[in-house]
Protein backbone atom coordinates (compact mmCIF):
# COMPACT_ATOMS: atom_id res chain seq x y z
CA UNK A 1 0.00 0.00 0.00
CA UNK A 2 1.69 4.03 -1.12
CA UNK A 3 2.37 6.01 1.30
CA UNK A 4 -0.38 8.09 2.29
CA UNK A 5 1.18 12.01 0.86
CA UNK A 6 1.63 14.40 4.08
CA UNK A 7 -0.29 17.40 3.79
CA UNK A 8 1.55 20.66 3.66
CA UNK A 9 0.84 24.19 3.98
CA UNK A 10 2.32 26.60 0.86
CA UNK A 11 5.37 28.07 3.53
CA UNK A 12 5.68 24.25 4.61
CA UNK A 13 5.96 22.73 0.64
CA UNK A 14 8.63 25.96 -0.14
CA UNK A 15 11.03 24.04 2.54
CA UNK A 16 10.39 20.75 2.21
CA UNK A 17 11.03 21.27 -1.78
CA UNK A 18 14.54 23.27 -0.61
CA UNK A 19 15.15 19.71 1.22
CA UNK A 20 14.09 17.90 -1.19
CA UNK A 21 16.71 19.77 -3.64
CA UNK A 22 19.48 19.45 -0.99
CA UNK A 23 19.97 22.54 -0.18
CA UNK A 24 22.73 23.06 2.35
CA UNK A 25 22.22 27.15 3.42
CA UNK A 26 19.90 29.31 2.71
CA UNK A 27 20.99 33.44 2.58
CA UNK A 28 18.07 35.34 3.23
CA UNK A 29 16.41 38.54 5.55
CA UNK A 30 12.68 38.64 6.93
CA UNK A 31 10.03 40.52 6.02
CA UNK A 32 6.35 40.37 6.34
CA UNK A 33 5.51 38.53 2.96
CA UNK A 34 8.10 35.82 3.73
CA UNK A 35 6.85 35.23 7.38
CA UNK A 36 4.95 32.21 6.71
CA UNK A 37 8.04 31.24 5.23
CA UNK A 38 10.21 31.99 7.53
CA UNK A 39 8.07 29.98 9.88
CA UNK A 40 8.01 26.88 8.65
CA UNK A 41 11.63 27.23 8.18
CA UNK A 42 12.15 28.17 11.74
CA UNK A 43 9.86 24.46 12.58
CA UNK A 44 12.25 22.34 10.20
CA UNK A 45 15.51 23.34 13.12
CA UNK A 46 18.53 22.46 11.25
CA UNK A 47 17.31 20.69 8.43
CA UNK A 48 18.41 23.89 6.54
CA UNK A 49 20.68 26.44 8.10
CA UNK A 50 19.62 29.67 7.19
CA UNK A 51 22.06 32.47 7.27
CA UNK A 52 20.98 35.99 8.07
CA UNK A 53 22.50 38.79 6.02
CA UNK A 54 22.46 42.49 6.82
CA UNK A 55 21.25 43.39 3.10
CA UNK A 56 19.32 41.80 0.49
CA UNK A 57 22.37 42.07 -1.82
CA UNK A 58 24.63 40.56 0.76
CA UNK A 59 22.18 37.70 0.29
CA UNK A 60 22.40 37.74 -3.51
CA UNK A 61 26.12 37.53 -3.39
CA UNK A 62 26.66 35.32 -0.78
CA UNK A 63 24.50 32.46 -2.56
CA UNK A 64 26.48 33.50 -5.88
CA UNK A 65 30.12 33.03 -3.86
CA UNK A 66 28.72 29.95 -2.50
CA UNK A 67 27.19 28.30 -6.06
CA UNK A 68 30.79 29.57 -7.29
CA UNK A 69 33.03 28.08 -5.12
CA UNK A 70 31.38 24.70 -4.66
CA UNK A 71 29.30 23.84 -8.06
CA UNK A 72 26.44 23.78 -6.21
CA UNK A 73 23.17 26.34 -6.99
CA UNK A 74 23.28 29.22 -4.41
CA UNK A 75 19.71 29.91 -2.79
CA UNK A 76 18.37 33.34 -1.55
CA UNK A 77 14.88 33.94 0.77
CA UNK A 78 13.82 37.22 0.73
CA UNK A 79 10.50 39.42 1.03
CA UNK A 80 8.57 41.38 -1.69
CA UNK A 81 9.08 45.23 -2.66
CA UNK A 82 12.82 46.58 -1.30
CA UNK A 83 13.38 43.22 -0.08
CA UNK A 84 13.33 41.93 -3.97
CA UNK A 85 14.60 45.08 -5.37
CA UNK A 86 17.50 44.98 -3.16
CA UNK A 87 18.42 41.71 -4.21
CA UNK A 88 17.94 42.67 -8.29
CA UNK A 89 21.79 43.73 -8.57
CA UNK A 90 23.12 40.24 -6.98
CA UNK A 91 20.94 38.92 -9.85
CA UNK A 92 22.22 40.41 -12.39
CA UNK A 93 25.27 39.56 -11.46
CA UNK A 94 24.84 36.23 -11.26
CA UNK A 95 23.11 36.42 -14.48
CA UNK A 96 25.92 38.29 -16.49
CA UNK A 97 28.52 35.16 -14.96
CA UNK A 98 25.79 32.36 -16.07
CA UNK A 99 25.26 31.69 -12.07
CA UNK A 100 23.16 29.02 -10.69
CA UNK A 101 20.95 30.71 -8.34
CA UNK A 102 17.65 29.78 -7.24
CA UNK A 103 15.86 33.35 -5.33
CA UNK A 104 12.54 32.95 -3.56
CA UNK A 105 10.81 36.77 -3.23
CA UNK A 106 7.83 37.68 -1.28
CA UNK A 107 4.82 38.67 -3.09
CA UNK A 108 1.49 40.76 -1.70
CA UNK A 109 -1.43 38.58 -1.71
CA UNK A 110 -3.00 37.57 -5.26
CA UNK A 111 -6.20 39.14 -4.60
CA UNK A 112 -4.36 42.67 -4.26
CA UNK A 113 -1.57 42.38 -6.91
CA UNK A 114 -1.64 45.20 -9.22
CA UNK A 115 -3.25 47.45 -6.78
CA UNK A 116 -0.17 49.20 -5.27
CA UNK A 117 -0.05 47.30 -2.23
CA UNK A 118 2.41 48.05 0.48
CA UNK A 119 5.77 46.86 -0.24
CA UNK A 120 4.61 45.54 -3.86
CA UNK A 121 6.66 45.78 -6.79
CA UNK A 122 6.63 43.65 -10.35
CA UNK A 123 9.11 41.69 -9.18
CA UNK A 124 8.66 39.42 -12.11
CA UNK A 125 8.92 42.51 -14.71
CA UNK A 126 11.59 44.00 -12.99
CA UNK A 127 13.89 40.86 -12.83
CA UNK A 128 13.38 39.44 -16.53
CA UNK A 129 15.76 41.52 -18.06
CA UNK A 130 18.45 39.88 -15.51
CA UNK A 131 17.38 36.02 -15.35
CA UNK A 132 17.27 32.55 -17.04
CA UNK A 133 13.64 32.38 -16.22
CA UNK A 134 10.88 33.74 -13.42
CA UNK A 135 7.83 32.68 -11.81
CA UNK A 136 4.97 33.78 -10.39
CA UNK A 137 3.53 31.38 -8.62
CA UNK A 138 -0.62 31.78 -8.27
CA UNK A 139 -1.79 28.65 -6.97
CA UNK A 140 -1.35 26.44 -4.36
CA UNK A 141 -1.22 23.51 -6.47
CA UNK A 142 1.56 24.58 -8.70
CA UNK A 143 4.22 25.58 -6.00
CA UNK A 144 6.47 22.23 -5.39
CA UNK A 145 6.32 21.74 -9.24
CA UNK A 146 7.56 25.27 -9.93
CA UNK A 147 10.36 25.09 -7.56
CA UNK A 148 11.78 21.49 -8.91
CA UNK A 149 11.58 23.72 -12.51
CA UNK A 150 13.46 26.71 -10.85
CA UNK A 151 16.38 24.29 -9.77
CA UNK A 152 16.54 22.73 -12.98
CA UNK A 153 16.58 25.82 -15.25
CA UNK A 154 19.23 27.50 -12.89
CA UNK A 155 21.71 24.77 -13.12
CA UNK A 156 21.27 22.73 -16.02
CA UNK A 157 22.64 23.81 -19.85
CA UNK A 158 24.18 27.55 -19.29
CA UNK A 159 23.57 27.88 -15.47
CA UNK A 160 21.46 30.99 -14.31
CA UNK A 161 19.27 32.79 -11.95
CA UNK A 162 15.58 31.83 -11.59
CA UNK A 163 12.84 34.02 -9.41
CA UNK A 164 10.33 32.37 -8.13
CA UNK A 165 8.06 35.23 -6.81
CA UNK A 166 5.28 33.75 -3.94
CA UNK A 167 2.03 35.73 -2.83
CA UNK A 168 1.84 35.41 0.38
CA UNK A 169 -1.16 34.02 0.53
CA UNK A 170 0.25 30.92 -1.51
CA UNK A 171 1.94 30.16 1.97
CA UNK A 172 -1.10 30.11 4.28
CA UNK A 173 -0.24 27.86 7.11
CA UNK A 174 -4.07 27.10 7.40
CA UNK A 175 -4.62 25.70 4.21
CA UNK A 176 -2.67 22.05 3.26
CA UNK A 177 -2.61 20.25 0.35
CA UNK A 178 -0.83 16.64 -0.53
CA UNK A 179 2.41 16.93 -0.59
CA UNK A 180 4.31 15.70 -4.12
CA UNK A 181 7.80 16.88 -5.62
CA UNK A 182 8.18 15.60 -8.98
CA UNK A 183 11.49 14.27 -10.13
CA UNK A 184 11.32 13.64 -13.81
CA UNK A 185 9.64 17.03 -15.96
CA UNK A 186 9.41 17.51 -19.05
CA UNK A 187 9.38 21.12 -19.75
CA UNK A 188 8.45 20.95 -23.78
CA UNK A 189 10.38 24.45 -25.20
CA UNK A 190 13.59 23.84 -22.64
CA UNK A 191 15.79 21.40 -23.67
CA UNK A 192 19.52 21.95 -23.30
CA UNK A 193 22.20 20.30 -25.45
CA UNK A 194 23.81 17.38 -23.77
CA UNK A 195 26.24 16.36 -25.76
CA UNK A 196 28.20 17.79 -28.95
CA UNK A 197 27.82 16.82 -32.74
CA UNK A 198 30.24 14.50 -33.48
CA UNK A 199 31.02 15.60 -36.91
CA UNK A 200 31.61 19.26 -35.76
CA UNK A 201 33.68 18.15 -32.85
CA UNK A 202 35.83 15.88 -35.94
CA UNK A 203 36.04 19.04 -38.06
CA UNK A 204 37.57 21.05 -34.96
CA UNK A 205 39.85 18.42 -34.02
CA UNK A 206 41.29 18.22 -37.90
CA UNK A 207 41.34 22.52 -38.21
CA UNK A 208 43.51 21.60 -34.80
CA UNK A 209 45.74 19.47 -36.41
CA UNK A 210 46.18 21.68 -39.67
CA UNK A 211 46.81 25.04 -37.22
CA UNK A 212 50.57 26.56 -37.98
CA UNK A 213 49.83 29.31 -34.75
CA UNK A 214 46.70 28.02 -32.53
CA UNK A 215 46.16 29.16 -29.19
CA UNK A 216 43.39 27.83 -27.02
CA UNK A 217 40.90 30.86 -25.68
CA UNK A 218 38.80 29.75 -22.82
CA UNK A 219 35.68 31.05 -20.38
CA UNK A 220 33.92 30.85 -17.20
CA UNK A 221 32.13 28.15 -18.75
CA UNK A 222 35.18 25.66 -18.99
CA UNK A 223 35.01 26.46 -14.70
CA UNK A 224 30.95 26.89 -14.53
CA UNK A 225 30.66 22.66 -16.57
CA UNK A 226 34.22 21.62 -14.28
CA UNK A 227 36.31 20.59 -17.41
CA UNK A 228 39.28 21.34 -16.24
CA UNK A 229 40.85 18.02 -16.12
CA UNK A 230 39.83 17.13 -19.80
CA UNK A 231 40.59 20.73 -21.03
CA UNK A 232 44.35 20.82 -19.34
CA UNK A 233 45.06 16.93 -20.45
CA UNK A 234 43.88 18.19 -23.93
CA UNK A 235 46.34 21.39 -23.82
CA UNK A 236 49.09 19.26 -22.54
CA UNK A 237 48.20 16.68 -25.73
CA UNK A 238 48.57 19.43 -28.63
CA UNK A 239 51.58 21.62 -27.11
CA UNK A 240 48.94 24.60 -27.63
CA UNK A 241 49.29 27.75 -26.14
CA UNK A 242 46.51 28.38 -23.59
CA UNK A 243 45.43 32.30 -22.83
CA UNK A 244 41.65 32.52 -20.64
CA UNK A 245 39.23 35.05 -20.00
CA UNK A 246 38.77 36.57 -16.34
CA UNK A 247 35.87 34.74 -15.96
CA UNK A 248 38.28 31.43 -16.97
CA UNK A 249 41.26 31.47 -15.10
CA UNK A 250 42.53 28.60 -13.19
CA UNK A 251 41.04 26.31 -15.37
CA UNK A 252 44.26 25.33 -16.46
CA UNK A 253 47.10 26.16 -14.47
CA UNK A 254 48.34 29.81 -14.64
CA UNK A 255 51.95 28.63 -13.38
CA UNK A 256 52.01 26.11 -16.47
CA UNK A 257 54.09 27.09 -19.09
CA UNK A 258 52.03 26.61 -21.60
CA UNK A 259 49.88 29.56 -20.05
CA UNK A 260 50.04 33.11 -21.58
CA UNK A 261 48.38 34.59 -19.06
CA UNK A 262 45.13 36.55 -19.01
CA UNK A 263 43.87 38.53 -22.50
CA UNK A 264 41.98 41.32 -23.10
CA UNK A 265 41.66 44.66 -21.77
CA UNK A 266 43.95 44.36 -19.07
CA UNK A 267 46.20 40.94 -20.96
CA UNK A 268 49.37 40.24 -21.45
CA UNK A 269 51.13 41.24 -24.20
CA UNK A 270 51.96 37.83 -25.31
CA UNK A 271 48.82 36.03 -25.16
CA UNK A 272 46.54 39.62 -26.71
CA UNK A 273 49.65 39.15 -29.53
CA UNK A 274 48.84 35.37 -29.99
CA UNK A 275 45.64 36.29 -30.19
CA UNK A 276 45.71 38.83 -32.95
CA UNK A 277 48.63 36.56 -35.04
CA UNK A 278 46.58 33.02 -34.84
CA UNK A 279 45.51 31.28 -37.47
CA UNK A 280 43.42 28.53 -35.44
CA UNK A 281 41.27 30.22 -32.32
CA UNK A 282 39.55 27.66 -30.19
CA UNK A 283 37.27 29.37 -28.28
CA UNK A 284 35.95 27.23 -24.98
CA UNK A 285 32.74 28.51 -22.95
CA UNK A 286 33.43 31.74 -23.50
CA UNK A 287 31.48 34.60 -25.05
CA UNK A 288 33.96 37.52 -26.92
CA UNK A 289 32.51 39.66 -24.57
CA UNK A 290 34.14 43.74 -25.38
CA UNK A 291 36.66 43.45 -22.93
CA UNK A 292 38.03 40.27 -24.36
CA UNK A 293 37.62 40.97 -28.31
CA UNK A 294 38.75 44.49 -28.41
CA UNK A 295 37.78 46.78 -31.68
CA UNK A 296 35.75 43.46 -33.37
CA UNK A 297 36.94 44.41 -36.87
CA UNK A 298 40.60 44.00 -35.56
CA UNK A 299 39.72 40.54 -33.45
CA UNK A 300 41.84 38.05 -34.76
CA UNK A 301 42.30 38.86 -38.14
CA UNK A 302 43.68 35.47 -39.51
CA UNK A 303 42.08 32.71 -37.73
CA UNK A 304 39.53 29.79 -38.25
CA UNK A 305 37.60 29.71 -34.99
CA UNK A 306 36.30 26.79 -33.36
CA UNK A 307 33.64 27.79 -30.46
CA UNK A 308 32.44 25.24 -27.89
CA UNK A 309 29.35 26.64 -25.71
CA UNK A 310 26.56 25.05 -24.37
CA UNK A 311 24.12 28.06 -25.27
CA UNK A 312 23.74 27.98 -29.07
CA UNK A 313 22.44 31.92 -28.49
CA UNK A 314 26.32 32.34 -27.39
CA UNK A 315 27.28 31.36 -31.38
CA UNK A 316 28.20 34.02 -33.83
CA UNK A 317 26.77 36.37 -31.55
CA UNK A 318 29.27 38.91 -31.28
CA UNK A 319 31.98 37.13 -33.92
CA UNK A 320 31.20 34.67 -36.72
CA UNK A 321 32.75 31.40 -35.92
CA UNK A 322 33.54 28.91 -38.66
CA UNK A 323 33.01 25.84 -36.39
CA UNK A 324 30.58 26.13 -34.08
CA UNK A 325 29.50 23.28 -31.91
CA UNK A 326 26.89 23.30 -29.39
CA UNK A 327 27.27 21.25 -26.18
CA UNK A 328 28.50 20.99 -22.60
CA UNK A 329 31.86 22.04 -22.85
CA UNK A 330 33.12 19.15 -20.44
CA UNK A 331 31.84 16.21 -22.46
CA UNK A 332 33.28 18.14 -25.94
CA UNK A 333 36.63 18.26 -24.63
CA UNK A 334 36.46 15.18 -23.43
CA UNK A 335 34.86 13.71 -27.29
CA UNK A 336 38.03 15.97 -28.57
CA UNK A 337 40.56 14.07 -26.91
CA UNK A 338 39.27 10.80 -28.29
CA UNK A 339 38.71 11.63 -31.49
CA UNK A 340 42.69 12.90 -31.32
CA UNK A 341 43.87 9.86 -29.37
CA UNK A 342 41.92 7.33 -32.47
CA UNK A 343 43.29 9.73 -35.28
CA UNK A 344 46.98 9.37 -33.75
CA UNK A 345 47.24 12.97 -35.57
CA UNK A 346 50.00 15.25 -34.28
CA UNK A 347 50.17 18.95 -35.00
CA UNK A 348 53.15 20.24 -37.06
CA UNK A 349 56.05 20.23 -34.78
CA UNK A 350 58.49 22.73 -37.01
CA UNK A 351 55.29 25.26 -37.21
CA UNK A 352 54.11 24.55 -33.23
CA UNK A 353 58.16 25.45 -32.57
CA UNK A 354 58.60 28.33 -34.60
CA UNK A 355 55.28 29.86 -33.20
CA UNK A 356 56.28 29.05 -29.60
CA UNK A 357 59.46 31.00 -30.53
CA UNK A 358 57.80 33.74 -31.43
CA UNK A 359 55.53 33.65 -28.19
CA UNK A 360 58.53 33.68 -26.05
CA UNK A 361 59.74 36.86 -27.83
CA UNK A 362 56.95 38.16 -26.68
CA UNK A 363 56.86 36.81 -23.15
CA UNK A 364 60.43 38.22 -23.15
CA UNK A 365 58.78 41.83 -22.91
CA UNK A 366 57.70 41.61 -19.44
CA UNK A 367 54.57 43.66 -19.88
CA UNK A 368 53.65 43.50 -15.75
CA UNK A 369 56.84 45.31 -14.53
CA UNK A 370 56.02 47.86 -12.23
CA UNK A 371 58.81 49.69 -10.01
CA UNK A 372 59.87 47.46 -7.33
CA UNK A 373 62.32 49.99 -5.65
CA UNK A 374 59.25 51.84 -4.47
CA UNK A 375 59.08 53.57 -0.76
CA UNK A 376 55.01 53.00 -1.08
CA UNK A 377 53.69 49.30 -1.36
CA UNK A 378 52.90 48.72 -4.62
CA UNK A 379 49.12 47.13 -5.42
CA UNK A 380 51.08 44.37 -7.50
CA UNK A 381 53.61 43.62 -4.65
CA UNK A 382 51.00 43.25 -2.17
CA UNK A 383 49.19 40.59 -4.31
CA UNK A 384 52.75 38.86 -5.15
CA UNK A 385 53.23 38.85 -1.28
CA UNK A 386 49.41 37.32 -0.57
CA UNK A 387 50.41 34.76 -3.63
CA UNK A 388 53.78 33.80 -1.56
CA UNK A 389 52.23 33.59 2.36
CA UNK A 390 49.02 31.59 1.26
CA UNK A 391 51.35 28.92 -1.09
CA UNK A 392 49.02 30.08 -3.75
CA UNK A 393 46.57 27.83 -1.85
CA UNK A 394 43.51 30.12 -1.48
CA UNK A 395 40.22 31.12 -2.45
CA UNK A 396 40.51 34.81 -3.49
CA UNK A 397 37.30 36.99 -4.16
CA UNK A 398 36.93 40.55 -5.39
CA UNK A 399 34.82 43.16 -6.59
CA UNK A 400 35.67 45.29 -9.64
CA UNK A 401 38.30 47.74 -10.41
CA UNK A 402 41.56 48.25 -10.06
CA UNK A 403 42.28 45.66 -7.41
CA UNK A 404 40.42 42.81 -9.33
CA UNK A 405 42.78 43.49 -12.36
CA UNK A 406 45.76 43.23 -10.19
CA UNK A 407 44.29 39.86 -8.41
CA UNK A 408 43.89 38.40 -11.72
CA UNK A 409 47.18 39.49 -13.17
CA UNK A 410 49.58 38.58 -9.85
CA UNK A 411 47.33 35.66 -8.28
CA UNK A 412 47.97 32.94 -10.60
CA UNK A 413 45.10 30.20 -10.16
CA UNK A 414 46.25 26.52 -10.70
CA UNK A 415 43.10 25.33 -9.79
CA UNK A 416 39.04 25.73 -10.75
CA UNK A 417 36.42 27.73 -8.55
CA UNK A 418 39.11 29.47 -6.55
CA UNK A 419 38.84 33.02 -8.35
CA UNK A 420 35.46 34.51 -7.13
CA UNK A 421 34.84 38.11 -9.36
CA UNK A 422 32.19 39.76 -10.74
CA UNK A 423 32.98 39.78 -14.62
CA UNK A 424 30.40 40.24 -16.25
CA UNK A 425 28.25 43.52 -14.17
CA UNK A 426 31.37 44.16 -12.58
CA UNK A 427 30.18 44.70 -9.33
CA UNK A 428 31.06 46.86 -6.37
CA UNK A 429 30.41 45.30 -2.84
CA UNK A 430 30.91 41.99 -4.34
CA UNK A 431 34.00 40.61 -2.78
CA UNK A 432 32.72 40.56 0.81
CA UNK A 433 29.18 38.49 0.89
CA UNK A 434 30.96 36.38 -1.94
CA UNK A 435 33.80 35.68 0.54
CA UNK A 436 30.77 34.40 3.17
CA UNK A 437 29.09 31.96 0.98
CA UNK A 438 32.99 30.73 -0.39
CA UNK A 439 34.03 30.41 3.48
CA UNK A 440 30.70 28.44 4.49
CA UNK A 441 30.85 26.42 1.52
CA UNK A 442 34.86 25.45 2.01
CA UNK A 443 34.89 25.66 6.19
CA UNK A 444 38.33 24.46 6.17
CA UNK A 445 39.79 26.75 3.48
CA UNK A 446 41.84 29.84 3.48
CA UNK A 447 39.22 32.32 2.33
CA UNK A 448 40.44 36.51 1.51
CA UNK A 449 38.49 38.91 0.04
CA UNK A 450 40.99 41.42 -2.36
CA UNK A 451 38.95 44.60 -2.24
CA UNK A 452 39.39 48.45 -2.69
CA UNK A 453 38.26 51.14 -0.29
CA UNK A 454 35.03 52.22 -2.68
CA UNK A 455 33.90 48.73 -3.15
CA UNK A 456 33.99 47.31 0.59
CA UNK A 457 32.50 50.56 1.80
CA UNK A 458 29.00 49.34 -0.60
CA UNK A 459 28.34 46.22 1.30
CA UNK A 460 30.58 46.61 4.90
CA UNK A 461 27.65 45.95 6.77
CA UNK A 462 28.00 41.88 6.17
CA UNK A 463 31.34 42.30 8.64
CA UNK A 464 28.10 41.72 11.62
CA UNK A 465 27.43 38.75 9.50
CA UNK A 466 30.50 37.72 9.65
CA UNK A 467 30.73 37.87 13.35
CA UNK A 468 27.26 36.14 13.94
CA UNK A 469 28.64 33.17 11.72
CA UNK A 470 31.67 33.41 13.30
CA UNK A 471 33.55 33.05 9.43
CA UNK A 472 37.37 33.55 9.47
CA UNK A 473 37.56 35.68 6.30
CA UNK A 474 40.59 37.69 5.71
CA UNK A 475 40.15 41.16 3.75
CA UNK A 476 43.15 42.49 2.15
CA UNK A 477 42.16 46.24 0.99
CA UNK A 478 44.10 48.01 -1.48
CA UNK A 479 43.70 51.41 -0.26
CA UNK A 480 44.44 54.04 -2.73
CA UNK A 481 41.92 56.78 -1.93
CA UNK A 482 40.45 56.78 -4.73
CA UNK A 483 38.26 54.74 -7.09
CA UNK A 484 41.16 53.44 -8.71
CA UNK A 485 39.95 52.73 -11.94
CA UNK A 486 37.84 55.26 -12.67
CA UNK A 487 40.94 57.68 -11.80
CA UNK A 488 42.99 55.51 -14.25
CA UNK A 489 40.45 56.09 -17.00
CA UNK A 490 40.35 59.94 -16.13
CA UNK A 491 43.95 59.91 -16.67
CA UNK A 492 43.91 58.47 -19.56
CA UNK A 493 41.02 60.08 -21.48
CA UNK A 494 39.65 63.22 -19.34
CA UNK A 495 42.95 65.14 -19.22
CA UNK A 496 43.68 63.94 -15.11
CA UNK A 497 40.46 65.45 -14.46
CA UNK A 498 39.61 63.42 -11.24
CA UNK A 499 36.02 64.13 -11.12
CA UNK A 500 34.58 63.05 -8.06
CA UNK A 501 37.13 59.86 -7.86
CA UNK A 502 38.86 60.82 -4.60
CA UNK A 503 37.08 58.95 -2.12
CA UNK A 504 37.08 61.71 0.90
CA UNK A 505 36.20 60.98 4.50
CA UNK A 506 37.11 57.53 4.42
CA UNK A 507 36.27 55.47 7.76
CA UNK A 508 39.36 54.48 10.41
CA UNK A 509 39.29 50.79 8.69
CA UNK A 510 41.18 49.36 11.61
CA UNK A 511 38.82 50.58 14.52
CA UNK A 512 35.43 49.92 11.82
CA UNK A 513 36.85 46.35 11.79
CA UNK A 514 36.98 46.31 15.87
CA UNK A 515 33.63 48.53 16.06
CA UNK A 516 32.04 44.78 14.35
CA UNK A 517 34.74 42.30 16.86
CA UNK A 518 36.96 41.66 14.63
CA UNK A 519 40.44 42.46 14.21
CA UNK A 520 41.99 45.30 12.31
CA UNK A 521 45.31 45.76 11.20
CA UNK A 522 46.85 48.75 8.77
CA UNK A 523 49.68 48.49 6.52
CA UNK A 524 51.92 51.37 5.24
CA UNK A 525 55.11 50.03 4.45
CA UNK A 526 56.58 47.53 2.00
CA UNK A 527 59.16 46.05 4.50
CA UNK A 528 56.65 45.33 7.01
CA UNK A 529 53.68 43.63 4.57
CA UNK A 530 54.87 39.83 4.99
CA UNK A 531 54.65 39.79 8.53
CA UNK A 532 51.45 41.46 8.97
CA UNK A 533 50.02 38.81 6.39
CA UNK A 534 51.62 36.04 7.82
CA UNK A 535 49.96 37.41 11.12
CA UNK A 536 46.68 37.38 10.08
CA UNK A 537 46.46 34.36 8.32
CA UNK A 538 47.94 32.68 11.61
CA UNK A 539 45.08 34.06 13.11
CA UNK A 540 42.81 30.86 12.14
CA UNK A 541 39.49 31.58 13.62
CA UNK A 542 39.61 35.46 13.32
CA UNK A 543 38.10 37.62 10.71
CA UNK A 544 40.91 39.87 9.65
CA UNK A 545 40.64 42.94 8.09
CA UNK A 546 44.03 44.36 6.90
CA UNK A 547 44.07 48.11 5.34
CA UNK A 548 47.02 48.16 2.76
CA UNK A 549 47.92 51.53 1.92
CA UNK A 550 48.94 51.30 -1.77
CA UNK A 551 50.64 54.17 -4.12
CA UNK A 552 47.34 56.08 -5.00
CA UNK A 553 49.11 56.90 -8.79
CA UNK A 554 49.51 52.95 -9.89
CA UNK A 555 47.63 52.03 -13.01
CA UNK A 556 47.03 48.67 -14.61
CA UNK A 557 49.15 47.39 -17.58
CA UNK A 558 48.52 46.65 -20.01
CA UNK A 559 45.66 48.33 -21.34
CA UNK A 560 43.75 47.76 -24.55
CA UNK A 561 42.06 50.94 -24.84
CA UNK A 562 38.45 51.60 -26.65
CA UNK A 563 38.64 51.34 -30.49
CA UNK A 564 41.79 49.25 -30.18
CA UNK A 565 42.59 45.79 -31.17
CA UNK A 566 45.05 43.54 -29.42
CA UNK A 567 48.05 44.83 -31.15
CA UNK A 568 47.43 48.24 -29.88
CA UNK A 569 48.19 48.21 -26.41
CA UNK A 570 49.20 50.55 -23.68
CA UNK A 571 52.23 49.15 -22.15
CA UNK A 572 53.94 50.41 -18.66
CA UNK A 573 55.59 53.82 -19.81
CA UNK A 574 59.10 52.49 -18.40
CA UNK A 575 59.04 50.69 -21.76
CA UNK A 576 61.14 51.43 -24.29
CA UNK A 577 60.31 51.70 -28.43
CA UNK A 578 63.67 50.08 -28.69
CA UNK A 579 62.09 46.38 -26.11
CA UNK A 580 58.84 46.82 -28.04
CA UNK A 581 60.19 46.48 -31.85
Amino acid sequence: MAAERPLLSGAEIAIQALIDEGVEYVFGYPGGAVLHIYDALFQRGDAIKHVLVRHEQGATHAADGYARATGKCGVCLVTSGPGATNAVTGIATAHLDSIPLVVITGQVPTPVIGSDAFQEVDTVGITRPCVKHNFLVKRLEDLAETIRKAFYIAQSGRPGPVVVDIPKDVTDPNVKIPYVYPRDLNIRSYNPAKRGHLGQIRKAVEAMLDAKRPIFYTGGGAVLDDAAAPLTELVRALGFPITSTLMGLGAYPMTDKQFLGMLGMHGTYEANMAMHETDCLIAIGARFDDRVTGKIEHFCPHAEIIHVDVDPSSISKNVKVQVPIVGPVGSVVTDMLSILRESGGRPDQTALAAWWEQIDAWRGIDCMRYDRSSPMIKPQFAVETLYKVTNGDLYLTSDVGQHQMFAAQFYPFDKPRRWINSGGLGTMGFGLPAAMGVQLGHPDAQVACISGEASILMCIQEMATCKQYSLPIKVVLLNNGYMGMVRQWQEFFYESRYAHSYVDALPDFVALAQSFGHVGMRVEQPDQLESAMREAFAMKDRFVFLDVIVDPSENVYPMICAGKGHHEMELPPTMSERELA
